[in-house]
């Protein structure tokens, strides 16, 4: 459902942007200066085509085939033809959100003002987003350079009248979606068939998307951990702003004054001047320098995409101004490839730690706690088998987490010679990060059962708070039942963002 705020496009755009327009259907239209530019542009491509001269991608064959001179009378079917034979993706759609991102963000990068497309071109594309409009495009089949060609070719086939279409639920034939809609297909002209595929929107989409569910799951990282210490009785000593100091990485300190804030007041803590414990294990006592290090790994990653949402990616660029055309790489997806990797390896690491303190929770040896947080042992196994899931969770994450731009194979006859695999890379981030929220999903549940074990001793404000958000969706566990239904209860808590909302709300805002 569509929201009063409006994003414009052509002034630049942040990660919040592309989420308003994604998932909250925001609005969007086209700044005056963006059509400037884009009218500018055109006008040379029409000046080229006058002059007869050979140009890449305007009148030239594609990749390998770039010798091939094309004849003025064909350049129209050119760009089609590119588009149709472009258009061979495979595997399941894209997510809704996903396809509105692509569409964005390929109208962003035209209206860079350097594409040479016609003004007709970006308003299909935000019509399309305007009236919730969106092509039906296959989630794999791109090598992340020359862009993602596959993907962007089946957002291109809709507006042309060809492939499919989803409008209000049902998925349609392009052309008759369209004529439905009073919204004639594109007629593609010179240059604008390429700009429409030439580029990274597929995998910067899915990594906007992905880096924005990150950063919320980061905190729900720190309550979760921050719970997990109570529960086994850690030291909150090992959070203090002078160890932090002398280490002065960013992250760490956030997650340490986090875990500080949240602890802060805890009966529990107050108790454990009788533990004979003199250290904890790493995945309490090093939350800050782990947790920390992904985040660090995080912003890192968003301050790339931020970038990219902002580029133009299509190759030759038209500049108006000096009246040039320039052939180069904008189109690689290294950047975004090395970033999404980056990020992966940083989400699967949240849940690897997260499973160790579910692990130390349920081991009676180390947590002090009934076996497997179950109130009759023996009789009942209580949540030992969480931990078998959240184990085979992180499992298949360290599989994902080996970084997809490290291999390259060789596409059209070896022209293109180097690729980025970065659409991979963000569609695994994607999948690591769906992991890792089921990951701390069985931390919480774990968690708040080791709490509870801890009465009449109370947590902490913050703690306390995320005790209670996880008990108004799923009861304390008192004996052995069927625990799908609480975990996907759960779930929703923390990927809704709810959890973190509910602890804000007992303690001010976490970073």
């Amino acid at each position: 459902m569509a929201t009063s705020a409006q994003v414009r496009i052509g002034d630049p755009l942040s990660l919040a942007d592309v989420v308003a327009v994604a998932r909250d259907c925001a609005r969007v239209q086209l700044t005056a200066a963006a059509r400037d530019r884009i009218r500018a542009s055109r006008a040379l491509v029409g000046t080229l085509l006058d002059r007869d001269e050979a140009v890449y991608g305007i009148n030239t064959g594609f990749g390998r085939l770039a010798h091939v001179r094309v004849p003025l009378e064909d350049v129209t079917a050119l760009q089609r033809n590119l588009i149709v034979s472009h258009a061979v993706g495979v595997g399941a759609p894209f997510p809704t959100e996903v396809v509105r991102a692509m569409l964005l963000l390929r109208a962003q990068s035209l209206a860079v003002g350097v594409s040479g497309v016609r003004l007709e071109v970006l308003d299909l594309l935000i019509d399309c987003l305007n009236r919730e409009i969106h092509p039906v495009v296959p989630s794999q089949g791109s090598v992340g350079s020359s862009g993602d060609l596959a993907p962007l070719a089946h957002v291109a086939l809709a507006l042309i009248g060809l492939g499919t279409i989803e409008h209000d639920g049902v998925v349609q034939p392009a052309a008759s979606a369209l004529e439905s809609l009073g919204l004639g297909p594109l007629v593609l002209e010179a240059k604008e068939g390429l700009a429409l595929i030439n580029g990274t929107q597929a995998m910067t989409a899915i990594a906007a998307l992905m880096l924005e569910d990150a950063r919320r799951l980061a905190t729900c990282a720190d309550i979760a951990g921050a719970m997990s210490l109570e529960a086994l009785n850690g030291s909150l000593s090992n959070f203090d702003q002078r160890i932090m100091a002398v280490r002065p990485h960013p992250g760490a300190a956030l997650v340490a004054a986090n875990v500080r804030r949240l602890a802060a007041g805890s009966q529990i803590q107050e108790s454990r001047a009788a533990s004979r414990k003199v250290q904890d294990a790493y995945s309490l006592r090093c939350i800050p320098q782990v947790h920390g290090a992904s985040r660090d790994a995080l912003l890192h990653a968003r301050e790339v995409v931020a970038r990219e949402l902002n580029s133009a990616t299509d190759n030759p660029l038209i500049f108006a101004a000096e009246e040039e055309v320039l052939s180069g790489g904008n189109f690689h997806g290294q950047p975004v490839a090395l970033a999404m990797d980056y990020a992966k390896i940083a989400v699967a690491e949240l849940a690897n730690i997260s499973e160790r303190r579910t692990a130390h929770l349920q081991d009676p040896a180390l947590s002090g706690l009934p076996p497997f947080l179950t109130r009759r042992e023996g009789l009942h196994s209580g949540l030992m088998i969480t931990q078998y899931t959240a184990a085979s969770l992180v499992s298949e994450n360290k599989v994902l987490a080996h970084p997809a731009s490290v291999d390259s194979i060789p596409t059209s006859a070896n022209q293109e010679d180097h690729v980025s695999m970065g659409t991979t890379s963000a569609r695994q981030a994607r999948d690591i990060l769906e992991n890792a929220r089921w990951v701390l999903t069985i931390e919480l549940l774990n968690a708040a059962q080791g709490l509870e074990f801890r009465q009449p001793l109370q947590p902490a404000a913050g703690t306390g708070a995320a005790l209670a958000a996880v008990r108004e969706v799923v009861p304390s566990l008192d004996g052995d039942r069927p625990m799908q239904d609480d975990l996907h209860a759960l779930h929703s808590l923390v990927s809704s963002g709810r959890l973190q909302d509910e602890v804000e709300r007992a303690i001010g805002a976490l970073d």
